[in-house]
């Protein structure tokens, strides 16, 4: 089961360094990722999703390759990879993976303009090397949302905001 988790920042900026290290960390095998979104809000209308996967593009490569090869067996691959290019590039406009588009246009409009926000789908992670890792994010950043137990999301907050948790 995959976790969500939303960190809100007062500037653009933050929003995708912070992306570029989780997708450092899943390059490490410290976590895996099903989405990582970046939302902007640089007007009181001007909300922007930042995806990190172009849907069209990789459909249209994969439709590409799909059309050319099937096109080669009925001894026409160019008029082939041109019909998968463009069935490809249409099915990945309108596939929807990961967190719904509409709810991050609408927590995009609770940040302040010239803010961002990362939302995280987490597939799973380890969790205190991963805490290690966003150190340098300590004070930029707060919690808006995650789907993680009390106890992790606490934990969460406490290494964003550079205090210590609470001992137990």
């Amino acid at each position: 089961m995959s976790e969500l988790i939303v960190i809100a920042f007062d500037d653009e900026t933050t929003g995708f360094e912070m992306r570029a290290e989780l997708v450092k960390m899943q390059k490490d095998y410290l976590i895996e990722m099903e989405d990582a979104v970046v939302v902007t809000r640089s007007g009181e209308d001007d909300i922007k999703l930042h995806q990190a996967v172009n849907l069209t593009t990789a459909g249209a490569v994969g439709g590409g390759f799909w059309g050319a090869l099937i096109g080669l067996v009925f001894l026409n691959p160019i008029l082939g990879a041109a019909v998968g290019a463009g069935a490809g590039a249409l099915a990945g406009r309108f596939t929807d993976i990961g967190v719904n588009d509409d709810f991050m246009r609408e927590v995009g409009h609770s940040l302040q303009p010239g803010g961002s926000a990362v939302f995280v789908l987490v597939r799973k992670m380890t969790a205190d090397k991963v805490l290690e890792r966003l150190a340098h994010f300590h004070r930029k950043g707060r919690v808006l949302q995650t789907s993680l137990s009390n106890e992790d999301e606490e934990k969460l907050r406490h290494a964003l905001s550079g205090e210590q948790p609470p001992a137990t």
